[in-house]
């Protein structure tokens, strides 16, 4: 089973739902605004896929730090107590599927991710 990780109100999102459903791939969905995100999933995700893909400098949330917030979170452990704390700057969507792991949507890496 899928697991896809994100927020339900992300356009980025719903791409990949809308691509899901096309599919006919079932999933879960996991809501980090009603669920947020545990210690051991977050260092998952930076362990298979690096701290600079997890966290989304394109987001809003990122980009609305004062300059010297964005230079408190840039050693690893300090960006990772961020994303613990702000979840939304967490790169969406991450899908899961047993060890595996994709971060962002673009259709045809997903394609080729899934048939691997």
């Amino acid at each position: 089973m899928i697991t896809i990780y994100g927020i339900p109100a992300c356009n980025t999102m719903k791409k990949a739902f809308d691509y899901l459903h096309q599919k006919g791939i079932p999933y879960e969905f996991h809501d980090y605004k009603k669920k947020g995100i545990s210690s051991e999933t977050l260092a998952k995700f930076i362990e298979k896929l690096g701290i600079d893909l997890v966290l989304n400098k394109k987001g809003s949330t990122y980009r609305l730090l004062s300059d010297e917030e964005k230079q408190s979170i840039e050693s690893p452990e300090a960006a990772f107590e961020f994303l613990l704390q702000k979840n939304s700057a967490i790169k969406r969507p991450i899908i899961v599927q047993n060890d595996k792991l994709i971060a962002g949507f673009n259709p045809e890496q997903l394609d080729n991710w899934l048939n691997t």
